[in-house]
C-alpha cells in the first residue's frame, strides 16, 4: 500500500529527516514512535505531501505520489493532524461533507451518493446523534471522532494520523485508538499513526517503527522491536517488558530514567 524509499526532508538547509524507508501492507496498522523532536510528524507530513521532500520516492498502491495531483492524493490518502481546527458556526454533518470535496469538481454540489456516505460515515464513528451539534460545543473525544468521520467520508485506502490521542484523557485516548482498530479490521484501512505511548503502540499496531534524530532506529512486529535494550537507547529509561499475556503485543512497564 504505502511504499517510502531513502526519505530525505529538510528545513533551511539542515536536513530533519536521514534517508528514511519504509513499507506498509495494506490492511496494516503501522505506529511511528520516538523522542520528541525525532521527526515523527515531518514524516508523515512528508509522506502526505504536505512538506516538500529533499529527496527519495513514496509511492502509493505503486503509483508514485509525484505523478498524482492533489486531488488524485486526496482521494487515495488523509492526513489528520495534532490540532484539527473548524469553523465556530460549522456542525459535524457539515465537516463530514467536507470529506467528499475530492471525489467533486469545483462547485459541484453534494448528490444522494455523497449523502449517503456521509450518513454512513456518522454512524461508523458513532455520531450519528451528533450530526446537528457544533463541532465547538464537543469533547475532545467527540471530536476527533467527527474528524474520523470526516476521513472515512473521504474514502481513502491510507489513513494517516498524527498524535490522535494528543490533549485526550485517558478514556478518550482508548474510545479513539479502538474506534481507529475497529475501522482497520471492518473497513481494511491501511493506518499509519504517530504515538507517544509505548503501550498504545504496542497494543494497537501490527508494526512499530522506531525514529530517533530523523533516523528509523527498528522497525517490526511489537515483540521485536520493543525491547528493553531499545527502549534504554533511544528514551534513555529502564523498563520491565511483561509479554505473559499477549506475546505479539507486550506490557512495558518504565522503572526509572537512566542516570
Amino acid at each position: 500500500m504505502l511504499k517510502v524509499h531513502s526519505l530525505r526532508i529538510q528545513f533551511a538547509e539542515r536536513t530533519v529527516v536521514h534517508d528514511f524507508s519504509l513499507e506498509v501492507q495494506e490492511g496494516e496498522v503501522v505506529s511511528i514512535i520516538g523522542p520528541n523532536g525525532s521527526g515523527k510528524s515531518t514524516i508523515l507530513k512528508g509522506v502526505s505531501g504536505l512538506l516538500p521532500c529533499a529527496g527519495g520516492e513514496i509511492c502509493i498502491a505503486e503509483r508514485h505520489l509525484t505523478s498524482l495531483k492533489a486531488k488524485q492524493v486526496s482521494q487515495m490518502m488523509c492526513l489528520l493532524c495534532q490540532a484539527n481546527i473548524s469553523p465556530a458556526d460549522m456542525t459535524v454533518q457539515e465537516l463530514v461533507g467536507y470529506g467528499r470535496s475530492p471525489h467533486k469538481k469545483w462547485f459541484e454540489r453534494l448528490d444522494r451518493q455523497d449523502y449517503d456516505i456521509i450518513q454512513w460515515a456518522l454512524e461508523k464513528t458513532g455520531m450519528q446523534d451528533y450530526k446537528d451539534r457544533l463541532m465547538i460545543s464537543l469533547s475532545g473525544g467527540e471530536a476527533q471522532r467527527a474528524w474520523l468521520a470526516m476521513a472515512l467520508a473521504q474514502r481513502p485506502k491510507l489513513l494517516l494520523l498524527d498524535e490522535p490521542t494528543t490533549y485526550l484523557d485517558i478514556g478518550h485516548q482508548l474510545e479513539v485508538l479502538e474506534l481507529v482498530r475497529s475501522l482497520n479490521q471492518e473497513l481494511g484501512l491501511t493506518v499509519v499513526m504517530v504515538l507517544h505511548d509505548l503501550n498504545h503502540a504496542s497494543t494497537y499496531s501490527d508494526k512499530v517503527c522506531v525514529i530517533q534524530n530523523g533516523r528509523m532506529q527498528s522497525y517490526g512486529k511489537p515483540r521485536e522491536v520493543l525491547t528493553q535494550e531499545l527502549i534504554r537507547r533511544v528514551y534513555g529509561v529502564e523498563t520491565e517488558i511483561d509479554s505473559r499475556n499477549d506475546y505479539d503485543h507486550p506490557r512495558i512497564h518504565v522503572l526509572h530514567k537512566m542516570r
